[in-house]
């Protein structure tokens, strides 16, 4: 059986809306203490939009620290007071302008657990309602709608590099396999 590491205290270094930057003592099972840093998470929501025509919705939006665009399925850390269903809601209608009849929950993920304790929780949204987008003022996005082969195609040549839509994208297919 694998030895847990024992936490002795923690301290929050920095808090925004979203996550908390957090350090922690720990004790390790030769007794010897260490430090771990990491990202406190409330969670984060990823949707994957699905039209009637059988395209999936993505955006295109700028990527400050990659300095690069990126073309991702609309989402976005879950702020204080929302769960991740109404997280997605908000995600989808703000990010795409469409609101959906159905907004199903097809899997959970860590996008990196030596760094950050967030659970990512992937919807398949359907039912599709075109209403006016409403993003954050930082944010500017473009809606693409693509074919399964064309996201397919964009993630082998990289121009889909995002991480966490990739791994998304794996639990759709996941599931599109089951059904």
């Amino acid at each position: 059986m694998l030895k847990e590491l024992i936490q002795i205290n923690s301290t929050s270094k920095f808090v925004n809306p979203f996550w908390e930057y957090k350090v922690d003592e720990y004790k390790m099972p030769n007794g010897k203490t260490g430090e771990y840093h990491y990202v406190n998470s409330r969670g984060a929501t990823m949707i994957i939009p699905v039209t009637m025509q059988k395209k999936f919705v993505m955006i295109k939006q700028y990527r400050y620290l990659n300095k690069k665009t990126s073309i991702e399925f609309p989402g976005g850390g879950i702020i204080n007071g929302l769960n991740p269903l109404d997280n997605a809601k908000k995600e989808l209608s703000e990010e795409t302008g469409y609101t959906a009849s159905t907004l199903k929950l097809l899997g959970e993920y860590n996008p990196y657990n030596g760094i950050t304790n967030e659970i990512c929780h992937v919807f398949m949204a359907d039912g599709l309602n075109c209403i006016k987008p409403k993003p954050d003022e930082s944010e500017e996005f473009e809606i693409m709608e693509y074919t399964q082969d064309e996201i397919r195609s964009k993630i082998y040549n990289g121009e889909i590099w995002d991480g966490m839509t990739i791994a998304a994208w794996s639990i759709y297919l996941i599931n599109s396999e089951k059904n």
